[in-house]
């Protein structure tokens, strides 16, 4: 999926597909990672929980053959949080494991990434710094199976 841009400051509407990606690029990082770039924004805002931060279990779906009919996988635990800025902007927060601060933080940068005044404070650049992690990460891991790669091939014996 190709990176959306995060609109300026001044555009008020986001489209839901951009929602999406930071969502997905937020609940994709490492915990520590989103920690270390939240401590380096030059404005945090204030929230109050809306859900505080719970722990469950959802049950993963796939589908044979990538695109055929779907069966339940099994189960994963997922951690939820939703959170209002003082500005009066929920954002929500779903992450894979247990880690509530993650959830909170996921939840607290959707709200900041939807209102145009926090947008400039640097939390679109934390997401683009998340962006080129992950695909340096993708990068390393696909360098490092392609190692393990192993070519098949059939010889035939000549009828002789």
């Amino acid at each position: 999926m190709p990176n959306p841009q995060i609109p300026p400051p001044d555009t008020a509407k986001i489209p839901e597909q951009l929602r999406r990606h930071w969502l997905s690029v937020l609940a994709k990082a490492e915990p520590d990672q989103i920690e270390a770039l939240w401590s380096d924004l030059p404005e945090q805002p204030n929230w109050t929980p809306v859900r505080q931060p719970e722990t469950g279990m959802v049950m993963v779906r796939g589908r044979v053959g990538g695109d055929g009919n779907r069966f339940n996988l099994g189960e994963m635990t997922m951690t939820r949080s939703a959170v209002r800025l003082s500005n009066g902007q929920t954002g929500l927060g779903y992450v894979q494991g247990r880690s509530r601060r993650h959830a909170e933080l996921t939840a607290v940068l959707d709200a900041m990434l939807q209102s145009p005044e926090y947008r400039s404070a640097g939390a679109s650049q934390l997401i683009e710094a998340l962006v080129s992690r992950q695909a340096e990460q993708r990068d390393v891991r696909s360098r490092k199976a392609a190692t393990t790669r192993v070519e098949f091939f059939t010889m035939v014996r000549g009828n002789g």
